[in-house]
């Protein structure tokens, strides 16, 4: 499969390349620096991947970038940017739109503030106490919501290296809801009660940068079960390991 990352350089786009070339795909690296690139991959997988060295906010670099391209994965930038953030999510989608040989599957980078708490109508990105940045991951999924492309967005908790992970866990996925335990009683809590309560869970949360990246590069098909949905992961722990 030919897949193109925005945003290569970083902490999950580098996995999500390095995963790509251990799968055997045709990765395409789109990325501002390249040099930095080629020190994170190293001389053996560097001749795996064609880079294009540009402007993100190109909008003619990325339709080309896009061409023929089955799947794109949107790790660029991030919410702390503000306005430029959106910009980039805007330019990418707009592209893919406008690219009649893209196939039209992505995946885009969210958090675990876009995805619903179970028995309320509520999601964490507006609870007093979030931070306001992350908002814009709201804006981008709005985004997506106009477009007509096959797209899922990731919605991680805090993202760690693998060593940090106990050997016994089991990976729990979620489609538009938070993957840990919530109790019918919260729909009681108000809304400062209900962020104090998700603060106080937040390690249930952390999950891996590499269960994340291969988690999307095992899910590109187009209209797969995770078309059109935000997605969550998290850990089921067990006591033995399988």
């Amino acid at each position: 499969m030919k897949i193109i990352v925005f945003g290569a350089t970083g902490n999950i786009g580098k996995r999500v390349l390095l995963q790509g070339i251990k799968m055997g795909h045709e990765m395409t690296a789109f990325v501002r620096n390249s040099e930095k690139l080629y020190d994170q991959l190293g001389e053996h997988y560097v001749k795996h991947v064609r880079v294009i060295v540009d402007d993100i906010m190109d909008s003619v670099i990325v339709h080309e970038a896009l061409a023929h391209q089955d799947a794109a994965i949107i790790a660029a930038g991030h919410a702390g940017q503000g306005e430029e953030f959106v910009r980039i999510v805007d330019n990418i989608m707009s592209q893919c739109e406008f690219q009649t040989s893209f196939s039209g599957r992505i995946w885009i980078m969210g958090g675990a503030g876009l995805l619903d708490i179970p028995h309320t109508d509520l999601i964490g990105n507006n609870l007093p106490g979030f931070p306001p940045e992350y908002r814009n991951h709201t804006r981008n999924y709005e985004r997506l919501q106009q477009t007509q492309l096959d797209w899922s967005i990731m919605c991680p908790g805090t993202m760690i290296d693998s060593k940090e992970i106990p050997v016994a866990v089991r990976l729990h996925v979620t489609m538009d809801t938070l993957p840990i335990l919530i109790q019918e009683t919260t729909k009681e809590y108000s809304e400062a009660e209900i962020a104090g309560h998700l603060f106080s869970r937040l390690q249930e949360l952390n999950i891996a940068y590499d269960d994340v990246a291969i988690f999307m590069l095992d899910h590109l098909e187009l209209g797969g079960a995770f078309r059109r949905k935000r997605v969550g992961l998290a850990y089921l722990r067990s006591t033995t390991v399988s």
